[in-house]
């Protein structure tokens, strides 16, 4: 393994949130940042390309890098999981390696991935990323645990990424291990995504109610909850493009939960699939035109 506080580093995949995690680093001094660009589209290699990302085959990238950021959509988790494990079997590689799970799954999947790094090698950390991708203004919180017998790694891994611009907090102590960083994606992505979830819900049953109902709700939240306004405002937009992603994340949300509140959270996920297969755009004109309206109504309230 190469020097601890410029290690080669490896980020699958360039999506919005990958590919500025990448570029933090980069910026901050990890220079050029390895990933996989095969299959992948016009504008996610550009989008690569631009937060100094260098494609590499799968092969390339476990025998090169000593840390992988895995950030895809929570569905796609294991399956990039195996296929780094099978990239470093039959490498033959025995280099030491540490694989980074960023992504929003429940603590069980998280425990059921770590089956597939026993033994080989390659060191599992159980992290989470909260927040929005960096930005000059925004640094999301990267939470961080592992198994008890891998605690040098995290925090090696710890203070690595937080010299490169990361804002890592690892989760140590009693009973900590794998699994608890998902957790807190779970209960946090509980909060906020199903909150998003019951926006959409009671704006889309107002509007079937009526026009003047919808105008009314507008008004009434204003009147009485100005702060849930602001969040409606603020949130419902940032949620239509990726409403596809937040399926999946209230089923593991659902799995996380159990009992009663899991079907709480299998309607949410619905809800979201319902505005993630809106083809005509139907559901995502309604729920825009509802906040131009929650916009009116705050913005004669701030001039009173």
């Amino acid at each position: 393994m190469g020097s601890i506080s410029t290690p080669t580093l490896a980020v699958l995949v360039p999506g919005a949130m990958g590919a500025a995690i990448a570029a933090r680093l980069s910026v901050s001094g990890a220079g050029t940042i390895l990933t996989n660009l095969d299959g992948r589209s016009e504008s996610t290699i550009h989008r690569a390309q631009t937060s100094n990302m260098q494609h590499g085959s799968y092969e390339d990238i476990v025998q090169r890098a000593s840390y992988i950021f895995s950030i895809v959509p929570p569905q796609e988790a294991l399956n990039l999981a195996e296929t780094i494990v099978s990239a470093y079997k039959s490498s033959g590689s025995q280099r030491p390696l540490v694989f980074i799970d960023c992504n929003a799954v429940n603590p069980e999947s998280m425990k059921g991935m770590q089956a597939l790094f026993d033994g080989i090698g390659i060191t599992l950390l159980d992290g989470v990323i909260i927040g929005t991708p960096p930005s000059d203004s925004f640094n999301p919180g990267i939470y961080v645990s592992a198994d008890p017998k891998d605690i040098a790694a995290l925090d090696d891994f710890t203070r690595m990424a937080s010299g490169l611009g990361l804002n890592v907090i690892p989760l140590k102590g009693e009973g900590a291990g794998i699994g608890d960083a998902s957790a807190v994606k779970m209960a946090h992505s509980g909060i906020v995504k199903g909150t998003i979830g019951l926006f959409t819900t009671m704006i889309l049953a107002a509007n079937a109610a009526s026009p003047s109902t919808a105008e009314g709700l507008a008004h009434a939240l204003n009147l009485s909850q100005p702060t849930l306004a602001d969040l409606l405002i603020r949130f419902v937009p940032m949620s239509i493009p990726k409403a596809y992603r937040f399926v999946s994340e209230m089923d593991e949300v659902s799995s996380f939960t159990g009992g009663d509140g899991a079907e709480i959270f299998d309607r949410l996920s619905k809800i979201f699939g319902r505005v993630a297969n809106d083809d005509r755009g139907d559901i995502a004109d309604t729920l825009l035109k509802f906040v131009e309206q929650a916009k009116e109504v705050r913005g004669r309230s701030d001039a009173v």
